[in-house]
């Protein structure tokens, strides 16, 4: 940013609805210019009108599902919720949530109650053992029959417990898994993890920048989401491991960091997110009153 336009920034790390809230409380007296949320957040920020509209010179090449009508909210990257695989104790890497019934392993989904990425690895495993947004009783039938068995690993999935071996499979955004996967190979080369899509169903979900209503540098605000939506900005989240969302030429070494396109094949779903907000309620409202008691 600083080398495009002269615009010096600091960054502060909040979630979504602490970065939302800020902006409320606030208000006029606004001390931000732009956050980054998830995507689930993009309409709330509009409904709650703390956006301000900017649709960036790259409109028309942002899929209609990553923005909303009048650029309130834009998706800049996604992940698609994918498997990574210890392979030392992982003789036969899952490549579907079938598999991972039918195997024997451990799986790490995380805090369904607490962690996104948990809550779409359900959804995702709804939509895989032939349920939807609207049906996500094979998703419950599936964490039921892994708590039941001790096979369901609801601590956080971090790159220590990756590293030591305590996790046979986690599920987890692609960008999160291929970037793990680095890191420990970086550190110990004769570690081996396979990361793949699954292939009988998966999800995706973006982040996308808010402009605060009253930020108080809203040109620098528009920069910044110009920037981040151009090819060098795509290019930059893509070295990040993200999935830029504008089909942009990637360098030949930052493509060969990433997963292959036959990976996310149909089986990859979008995701309404204004259905999916009330959905993913009643899931944390399930699963804590019937996974939570079976873990014991």
């Amino acid at each position: 940013m600083e080398a495009e336009y002269g615009i010096t920034h600091a960054d502060q790390d909040m979630s979504s609805s602490e970065e939302l809230s800020m902006f409320r409380e606030e208000g006029a007296d606004g001390t931000k210019d732009i956050g980054d949320v998830g995507q689930s957040w993009g309409p709330t920020a509009e409904e709650q009108e703390l956006t301000l509209k900017y649709k960036t010179s790259y409109w028309d090449e942002i899929p209609d599902w990553a923005k909303d009508d009048d650029g309130d909210w834009i998706v800049g990257y996604y992940g698609t919720i994918s498997f990574m695989s210890n392979d030392a104790t992982v003789s036969n890497p899952p490549t579907s949530f079938q598999d991972l019934l039918d195997g024997d392993c451990t799986v790490c989904v995380g805090d369904v109650t607490a962690a996104a990425v948990a809550q779409y690895a359900s959804l995702a495993a709804a939509y895989a053992l032939g349920g939807d947004i609207d049906n996500m009783q094979p998703a419950y039938d599936f964490l039921l029959e892994l708590a039941e068995a001790g096979r369901l690993d609801v601590a956080d999935a971090s790159l220590a417990r990756l590293e030591s071996g305590e996790i046979d499979v986690c599920i987890n955004w692609d960008y999160n898994s291929l970037n793990y996967r680095d890191q420990i190979q970086t550190n110990n080369p004769n570690a081996s993890f396979t990361v793949s899509i699954p292939q009988d169903a998966s999800v995706q979900s973006g982040y996308c920048t808010v402009i605060n209503k009253y930020a108080p540098h809203p040109a620098a605000a528009c920069l910044a989401r110009e920037f981040i939506l151009s090819d060098e900005g795509q290019i930059n989240l893509a070295r990040g491991y993200a999935t830029p969302i504008r089909d942009v030429e990637l360098p030949e070494d930052v493509a060969a960091m990433r997963l292959p396109d036959e990976q996310y094949g149909d089986q990859v779903q979008t995701v309404d997110e204004s259905v999916w907000s009330g959905v993913c309620q009643d899931l944390i409202t399930w699963y804590q009153e019937n996974v939570i008691p079976a873990l014991g």
